[in-house]
């Protein structure tokens, strides 16, 4: 007991830290442009990054948040006893959600405010509930159709082209590309959004091999407005490498592992889409949605977009569920290579995950219409709290009863304590004081608890558990939905959003007597990685915001884009005219809110002078509309054109 309380100690005393990215060395200085002085490094340096615009994420414009899958972080190295204690944890996942495991009953909703219970309380109960099961597959069936998205088509069935493998495998490769194609728009964007993105992406690309042979211009162009543009640069040198590989030529693998080996971009939630909707392979889906989805399911307390434990815990959830489904198929059954079952059921399963999390499960969730609540913990765990207050009869969940005694060593180690996550939810949402918040408050004067319970929660019970309170409702009321929502809601844990960075940009369109402008394309990595923009400088921390400073700063960064020369003289350029402020452009990204002052300058010169611009970025462009731009520079574009009255 007593080493037990030690391990408990040191791992609630324990801080995770995450990589801090470097930051660039900023003037201090109120000059917005450098001089000669011993600064002028420093600030040269400041002025070669702001060719990259506003930031060097990987993260751009796109500010409608889905919950797809996001870019995956760099890889941290750990040391071998993290290694041994990842190892362990996956071993015990796998041991508590094998498939093979017989089912665990009788294990009752955690009571409130405590929630004791051990690592098995999260086998999911669809695990063991085929009927379950079935009735999610249903519901799916019935709504599929709703939302009209033209990515969602029959499984194509081996079975029906057994006698023609070339026309098989030339649908297999068709669909499997017309799914990859959707999972990566619906990254960090909406369905709605995407639906006509797709239509029209197939129309101009129906296959994978007119991907490959389309211009970089053209595919960052129908991209326009979909947001974090690195995705199409990625799609575009994949869809080259996969038609270009001598085995797979053109063909998408269906497996999991090759997928995401060898096409770039490609991550274990694109990967698993693409086996199970298209070759009908156990593989999970486990994108935003899901993880809400399943954290309520398994009654999962805790963070599940930055706790790798916890990511892992539910990613073998999935893993279990999907595999359990596939085994349910039985008349139509496909037994492929090495005896594996093949079948629709593991795409449909994915995606009725996904549906539901996306139309009921979510942060609000409508626990009335879900087809599952019988097997959601969360659910569970709401029930009981109406009951105890007479909003809902008792004996309607299965398990209703007290908690089992349990050891402090089985408890789980994943859950936060349930009065502090109640609590901080309140705080960061005032407006919806949860039910459970008001019948599980505690005295400021105790201590936060930093596991899922204080030692003394195993060996005492609470008032409200001892006691018998008799419900008078015969059906669940209104006001008791509204505490089993409000329970449902805190699962799974929020977290804290980081402030959003602030920068002011200065954005020079600098145009020449025959017309065209001066355009330059971003990095090929970062933001907006790859688009054309007009030369753009971000204005360093703690310099002079005047408009003054920043007319005068925008002539010198102008004067230094068509001659690098004149940066250590913070001379402009003889034949530069400034032809004014042309208005200011809000941007908001989803890291970063940017302000673009927008300038416009006339370059005097003939037709034969600075053609050819220093910057090998630089070109000249007469038709600027066409190029291929972010949204929120081409809307610094339209404050051009409406000086030049288009």
């Amino acid at each position: 007991m007593r080493r037990s309380l030690r391990q408990a100690r040191q791992k609630s005393s324990g801080a995770s830290y995450d990589s801090l990215n470097e930051l660039s060395d900023i003037n201090k200085s109120k000059v917005l442009i450098p001089s000669s002085s011993s600064n002028s490094r420093k600030r040269a340096a400041a002025v070669t990054q702001t060719r990259n615009d506003a930031s060097n994420s990987d993260k751009d414009d796109d500010y409608q948040v889905s919950d797809r899958e996001t870019p995956q972080k760099k890889r941290k190295i750990v040391s071998r006893s993290r290694n041994g204690q990842k190892n362990g944890s996956l071993q015990l996942f796998e041991q508590v959600f094998s498939i093979d495991r017989p089912a665990i009953k009788d294990i009752p909703p955690c009571q409130l405010p405590q929630r004791i219970h051990n690592i098995d309380y999260h086998r999911p109960l669809l695990l063991d509930s085929r009927k379950g099961r079935d009735k999610l597959l249903e519901w799916f069936d019935a709504v599929s159709s709703q939302r009209a998205m033209p990515w969602r088509k029959p499984w194509i069935d081996p079975l029906e082209n057994v006698d023609d493998p070339a026309l098989l495998r030339q649908r297999l490769e068709c669909r499997a590309y017309e799914v990859w194609i959707s999972e990566i728009m619906l990254q960090q964007t909406r369905v709605a959004v995407v639906i006509d993105y797709w239509n029209r992406w197939m129309e101009k690309w129906p296959t994978i091999h007119k991907l490959a042979a389309a211009e970089p211009d053209d595919v960052l162009a129908a991209w326009r407005g979909l947001g974090y543009y690195s995705r199409a640069t990625r799609i575009h040198s994949a869809s080259k490498l996969v038609c270009e590989d001598q085995v797979m030529k053109g063909l998408l693998p269906s497996v999991v592992d090759e997928l995401v080996a060898k096409v770039p971009g490609v991550g274990r939630y694109t990967a698993g889409a693409i086996s199970a909707i298209v070759f009908g392979k156990a593989a999970p889906m486990v994108d935003g949605n899901v993880l809400r989805v399943l954290s309520r399911q398994l009654g999962l307390l805790a963070n599940v977009k930055t706790e790798k434990s916890v990511i892992d815990l539910l990613w073998t959830a999935a893993d279990s569920l999907v595999k359990a489904v596939a085994e349910d198929c039985i008349e139509g059954e496909i037994s492929a290579s090495g005896g594996e079952k093949i079948s629709n059921r593991p795409g449909r399963w994915g995606q009725a995950l996904m549906e539901l999390g996306s139309t009921i499960c979510t942060p609000k969730p409508d626990c009335e219409a879900c087809p599952i609540s019988a097997s959601c913990r969360a659910y569970g765990e709401g029930l009981e709290l109406a009951s105890k207050g007479g909003l809902a009869p008792k004996g309607t969940h299965t398990g209703s009863g007290p908690p089992p005694p349990l050891d402090i060593e089985d408890s789980c180690n994943f859950c936060k304590p349930f009065e502090e996550v109640v609590e901080n939810t309140d705080e960061k949402d005032p407006e919806s004081v949860s039910t459970s918040r008001k019948n599980t408050s505690r005295s400021k004067a105790k201590p936060r608890a930093q596991r899922q319970a204080t030692l003394s929660a195993f060996f005492t019970q609470s008032r409200e558990s001892k006691e018998d309170t008799i419900s008078t409702s015969t059906e669940i009321t209104s006001a008791g939905l509204v505490a089993i929502v409000d329970h449902a809601r805190n699962f799974p844990v929020k977290v804290v959003k980081k402030a959003v960075k602030e920068q002011e940009t200065l954005v020079c369109a600098i145009r020449r007597s025959d017309g065209r402008y001066l355009i330059h394309r971003r990095p090929q990595k970062g933001l907006l990685a790859g688009l054309w923009e007009f030369p753009s400088w971000i204005v360093p921390e703690d310099s002079e915001t005047t408009v003054t400073a920043y007319e005068r700063a925008a002539k010198l960064y102008a004067s230094t884009v068509l001659d690098p020369t004149l940066k250590s003289k913070s001379l402009t350029h003889p034949k530069l005219k400034y032809a004014g402020k042309l208005g200011s452009v809000p941007w908001l990204f989803s890291h970063l809110k940017l302000t673009m002052h927008v300038f416009l300058f006339d370059l005097k010169c003939s037709n034969d002078e600075l053609i050819t611009p220093p910057n090998a970025d630089d070109r000249w462009s007469s038709s600027v509309e066409e190029e291929s731009m972010g949204t929120g520079m081409r809307k610094c574009w339209e404050l051009v054109r409406e000086v030049n009255g288009d």
